[in-house]
């Protein structure tokens, strides 16, 4: 089990290396990149959390937040090969599921919509782009291959190969594919759809202030 976490640092290493032409080498990733750094101290706590240690893995968390300013729940289910790149500001709530080849950008927020218990954070699918300051808000589905730009709240589903632009996010090119990789022309965003999402992100933000004031 150690060889596997190990194995995905030395992966976490090479996808900042081959995809950042601001690396000119290794060493420069593991000790000039706070998403990298973040990104190990998490599993390492993960790692903890799962064989049962308590109390660690969160210290473990709070310091690497103060020294990368990246905070990661040392519960969040993270896969191979995520990128945070520069990394400033991103929080990954502790019920979020990233899968593989993810890329994150700075002031990311993948976070809850309130005080629910249980699954409240999103699961990101495979081949993901999350774009500078964008919020991902809730127990909703990312699917594989979605560009989120920068600066969109989302909060309901994401189908697979779409792109999301606005507040709240609104899908803006979606490209459909059955099993056998044929592009389905009659599978369309739906206006009005977007327009009731609109409505949900308002009264959402209503909710929020109201239960602020009764606090």
């Amino acid at each position: 089990m150690l060889f596997k976490t190990l194995r995905k640092i030395k992966d976490d290493i090479k996808v900042i290396y081959e995809n950042d032409p601001a690396a000119n080498n290794i060493f420069e990733v593991i000790f000039c990149y706070p998403g990298f750094q973040a990104l190990m101290f998490y599993r390492i706590a993960h790692k903890l959390k799962s064989i049962g240690i308590p109390f660690l893995p969160r210290y473990i968390s709070y310091l690497t937040r103060i020294i990368t300013g990246i905070e990661i729940h040392p519960s969040a289910q993270i896969g191979e090969r995520l990128f945070i790149d520069h990394g400033e500001g991103v929080v990954i709530g502790e019920t979020t599921i990233i899968g593989n080849d993810v890329i994150i950008y700075q002031q990311v927020t993948l976070g809850g919509t309130g005080k629910e218990h249980g699954k409240r954070h999103p699961t990101v699918g495979n081949n993901v782009i999350i774009g500078a300051g964008a919020k991902v808000l809730g127990n909703i589905t990312i699917s594989d291959n979605v560009r989120i730009g920068a600066g969109s709240v989302v909060v309901d589903d994401v189908p697979e190969h779409s792109t999301v632009v606005g507040v709240p996010g609104r899908i803006v090119k979606q490209k459909f594919v059955d099993n056998n990789g044929i592009l389905m022309h009659n599978r369309i965003p739906d206006p009005i759809t977007c327009e009731l999402n609109k409505l949900k992100y308002e009264l959402l933000e209503l909710k929020n202030k109201l239960d602020q004031q009764e606090n």
